[in-house]
């Protein structure tokens, strides 16, 4: 019986590994609002430079988010802050003409999203990243966001 126990528990933990992921993270919002000046930001480590990544924005919202859209602006700097790159982005959190939330239903009224910026990007050196994200709407606080999130992985 000890055994079975053992070998299911790492089955487990191997099918919950993602080989691909070097970086991955998710910040919370207090109280759901995301203020124009709370900008968010990650640090990550790059070992192989000469790959290729994909990095990805996580966003999680309510389905009471009062816009169809949201405008953010991300920021790429080195271990240096030499800016890589920024980029204004727009993520449709639901259908323009529709209404329907797009992205996953994690629970009940949370829709999860993620939106490539990066694709098949290469780094020019090995060491650490920082990457920033700020809400660049009209409001300076954005209701029924719950978080915001970087992902970054190695591409095939």
């Amino acid at each position: 019986m000890n055994k079975i126990i053992w070998l299911f528990t790492a089955i487990l933990l191997f099918s919950g590994c993602d080989s691909n992921r070097v970086y991955e993270d998710n910040i919370d919002f207090q109280n759901r609002i995301w203020s124009a000046s709370d900008i968010k930001t990650f640090d990550f480590h790059i070992a192989r430079p000469g790959l290729r990544y994909n990095v990805y924005i996580n966003l999680r919202n309510t389905s009471e988010y009062p816009h169809y859209n949201i405008y953010i602006r991300y920021t790429l700097k080195d271990t240096l802050q030499n800016n890589l790159k920024s980029e204004l982005i727009n993520i449709n959190l639901f259908d323009p003409k529709m209404g329907i939330p797009n992205g996953k239903s994690s629970a009940g009224d949370i829709f999860e999203h993620q939106q490539i910026m990066l694709d098949n990007f290469t780094f020019p050196d090995s060491g650490k990243y920082i990457l920033s994200f700020q809400q660049y709407m009209r409001y300076d606080s954005l209701p029924e966001i719950i978080s915001v999130g970087l992902r970054v992985e190695k591409t095939d």
